[in-house]
């Protein structure tokens, strides 16, 4: 299954993206430290933004088939650029914070479709991915 995206240059580094079945859209624009404003999520961020979302959605099914509650489970992906050329992602550190009341038979089952998602599994290998997973009590 294939989906479209289709963007839009808007001048002055915006670009504009339409996901085409639903019709949503969002912008991008450079990053300060790379000639924009940093007015909107810059391409990298949406890589960062991507592999969180995709961590939580796979728990998240994963929570739903085991009738498991999840509501409240926080991701922070920091990025960090790389300080040589060619510019690059050369480190995403993810910290997931669990609600409460995650049993303990589940949780290795939550950390193992996460660190597997399509989104980390898509990424070159010389991305570090450092990962953190916290079970309050």
């Amino acid at each position: 299954m294939a989906t479209t995206i289709n963007f839009t240059y808007e001048g002055g580094l915006i670009c504009k993206a339409v996901h085409e079945p639903s019709g949503k859209t969002l912008k991008t624009d450079a990053p300060v430290d790379n000639h924009g404003k940093g007015s909107e999520f810059s391409p990298t961020d949406l890589v960062a933004t991507a592999l969180g979302t995709c961590y939580l959605t796979l728990m998240g099914i994963q929570a739903e088939l085991h009738d498991v509650k999840m509501k409240g489970t926080t991701c922070r992906v920091e990025k960090h650029m790389s300080t040589d050329a060619p510019r690059r992602i050369a480190k995403l550190v993810v910290e997931i914070k669990f609600c409460k009341g995650i049993p303990l038979n589940r949780r290795g089952l939550l950390e193992a479709v996460a660190i597997n998602c399509p989104t980390a599994k898509s990424l070159h290998p010389e991305v570090n991915i450092e990962y953190s997973f916290d079970f309050p009590d």
